[in-house]
């Protein structure tokens, strides 16, 4: 994982000018500790009465607007207009489709999609569709904390210097044509990370982690537990690094995140041993990396938390790995369903 310089907390109420400083760099430190892919499987052009989606593939997708104006439907929801340089990220696969027209209830097929075109016409809409994953420590954390579908918008101006990336998608797309390219892929995974970066730091409805770092104080106790996951904190070891009572202390977390303290540091454990075992750390190493001394509980925790014993879990990781691997080229290879 990256390193972290934690900021120190302050007590006095001077520290509140700092406090969306130490959120950002938290919420940027744990982003980046994630690792991300994009793999675009189609970008090009439609035109008439068009009919686009990704859902039933058990993937987390996304559909990047470049050029042109569509609508994007989701069964029993208003459905959401699109301009040239937004962008939908569905975290996970839920049903959707996009089409020229407002409402869902028109009659559209799926169509071929064509090449990009360096002018294109009145009516038409260009499109970068693919997939996207992400991993990590607290992969399960950050997954829980957003919604289903995040619609980044073109004219929102935290977003702004992603209008560069879409450009050279564009750009990259009019070059290569309908065939996406290694450039396009990390493009588009630059998108998504910008994406998840804006509502962690912009969503004041946000629950679990990004909860608790909208809290003041509260970041900095994220960075120290996240930096030092095998020391034996305890709830009044925690609510001192936030200068409250422990009373205090164990509301304020349960209202933000919506678990205990002691239960979010056991799940913070566990996310970060598996993911060292996925690394191909020994049990031994990942147990004492959080913290434990013992095997035996340990394994006991560890199968709680995550579902199953570490080293079935280690096993299956190196497996997903492989077949990911091959489904990638296999998307690749595919017509996609559109």
């Amino acid at each position: 994982m990256p390193s972290l310089t934690v900021i120190p907390d302050a007590a006095s109420p001077s520290a509140d000018a700092g406090f969306d400083a130490q959120a950002d760099r938290v919420a940027d430190w744990l982003l980046g500790s994630l690792e991300w892919s994009a793999t675009l499987f189609h970008v090009g052009q439609y035109c008439g009465r068009w009919r686009a989606s990704t859902a039933g593939r058990a993937r987390a997708s996304f559909h990047l607007i470049l050029e042109g104006r569509c609508w994007l439907h989701r069964p029993g929801l208003e459905s959401v207009a699109l301009s040239p340089r937004d962008g939908v990220f569905l975290m996970r696969d839920v049903p959707h489709f996009l089409s020229p027209y407002a409402d869902p209830g028109i009659d559209c097929a799926p169509r071929a999609m064509q090449p990009l075109s360096a002018s294109p016409a009145l009516g038409e809409t260009a499109l970068a569709c693919g997939f996207f994953s992400f991993d990590g420590p607290l992969r399960d954390l950050v997954a829980q904390s957003f919604p289903d579908c995040l619609v980044l918008r073109a004219d929102d101006l935290a977003m702004a210097s992603a209008a560069t990336l879409f450009d050279l998608m564009r750009s990259e797309a009019l070059r290569a044509g309908t065939e996406p390219s290694v450039l396009m892929d990390r493009l588009a995974g630059l998108l998504f990370f910008y994406g998840l970066r804006h509502v962690a730091r912009s969503d004041a409805n946000a629950r679990g982690f990004w909860g608790l770092l909208r809290r003041r104080g509260f970041a900095p106790l994220l960075a120290a537990l996240l930096q030092s996951p095998e020391r034996p904190w305890s709830v009044a070891d925690m609510a001192q690094r936030v200068h409250l009572s422990r009373a205090a202390f164990f509301r304020q977390f349960g209202e933000a995140c919506g678990q205990s303290p002691l239960q979010f540091l056991q799940l913070l454990r566990m996310q970060i041993a598996a993911r060292k075992l996925t690394q191909g750390e020994s049990i031994a190493q990942a147990a004492e990396a959080v913290g434990y001394d013992s095997y035996a509980a340990f394994s006991r925790t560890f199968k709680r938390v995550i579902g199953e014993q570490p080293g079935a879990w280690q096993r299956a990781r190196r497996l997903d790995r492989s077949e990911a691997a091959g489904e990638t080229n296999r998307h690749r290879s595919e017509t996609p369903g559109h």
